[in-house]
């Protein structure tokens, strides 16, 4: 193998413009990748009433799904080990998140007719996310009016004023 097509890899990323995820948290950690979470996720948590060892498991969750076509399927015991939790901590908090609509388990089977790890489908806490956009819109359009409002009238036409050198006449 040469080094050829390293080098081209190396140009091309150095091309392309970092992401903000990039630039703070440096190429080396984001080359193990990352998890999209969205903001209104964040924000909503205490409306949605997840709490932060639901919330954990929601992210967990995602870090898991990769493609939006397969939902995510990690064993529990991986779970509970990143999360330094029990596995019966996890199960009682997947309860309650199905409980609220947010996941839904399906149970797989292996090859051997065994059960394996369930599939963890976040269709519920998509809708809900989705459902939250108007309020979240609203939010967002009362304090770009509140910060509007409180803005010094005049205080672009004043600034380009004083920029102007004065003439003496």
């Amino acid at each position: 193998m040469t080094d050829e097509p390293l080098q081209e890899n190396k140009t091309d990323s150095d091309k392309r413009p970092k992401s903000s995820t990039e630039k703070i948290f440096g190429a080396d950690v984001i080359s193990h990748g990352y998890t999209g979470v969205p903001n209104i996720l964040i924000r909503a948590q205490s409306r949605l009433g997840i709490s932060t060892t639901q919330f954990n498991i929601i992210v967990q969750l995602l870090s898991y799904w990769i493609d939006p076509a397969r939902p995510p399927f990690p064993p529990k015991r991986d779970l509970a080990q990143r999360m330094s939790i029990t596995q019966q901590t996890l199960r009682i908090n997947i309860k309650a998140l199905e409980d609220k609509g947010y996941i839904a388990r399906v149970q797989q089977k292996t090859a051997a007719g065994d059960y394996g790890s369930n599939i963890y489908r976040l269709d519920g806490l998509v809708a809900k996310l989705r459902d939250l956009v108007t309020d979240f819109d609203e939010e967002r359009n009362e304090r770009r009016a509140a910060r509007t409002k409180t803005e010094t009238p005049n205080a672009r036409r004043n600034a380009r004023r004083s920029a102007k050198p004065v003439e003496n006449g």
